[in-house]
């Protein structure tokens, strides 16, 4: 298998494509009305839908756990999203392990989000500090 998709429970779907197609980055690849959007993650979509009498409420446990992967440092991710105002979860940090890092975020609506890089790798401090605004 490869690409699929994501469904994510928002309170507010204009702010919910704004975090994700402009704080994340991610394309925004269709809206229909105030129904549903779409975002792309490389093969993987992840459908904005906003919350009816049907769904789950955004944000509650275990409603939603989205997970991207990223081809470059952890490290320079988050300064990117830092620059952007977003934050770690409350009690995260970076975790590390034999493949890689992952670190955990919120979206507007407490939603959790899971960023992974592939492999190990570091950045010097000094590169960090200038990394530059860029999509994952």
């Amino acid at each position: 298998m490869s690409g699929g998709h994501g469904i994510v429970y928002v309170s507010n779907l204009d702010v919910a494509i704004r975090f994700y197609s402009g704080t994340l980055g991610l394309k925004l690849a269709f809206r229909w009305d105030d129904k549903i959007a779409g975002v792309e993650a490389g093969r993987l979509v992840v459908a904005l839908h906003p919350r009816t009498q049907h769904t789950p409420v955004p944000g509650t446990k275990g409603a939603m756990i989205l997970g991207l992967q990223v081809d470059e440092p952890i490290e320079r991710v988050m300064a990117v999203l830092a620059e952007r105002g977003v934050r770690l979860t409350a009690g995260g940090g970076t975790t590390r392990s034999e493949p890689g890092a992952i670190i955990s975020i919120e979206d507007p609506d407490g939603n959790l989000i899971e960023i992974s890089e592939s492999g190990t790798s570091s950045v010097p401090q000094d590169e960090l500090a200038s990394a530059a605004p860029a999509p994952f």
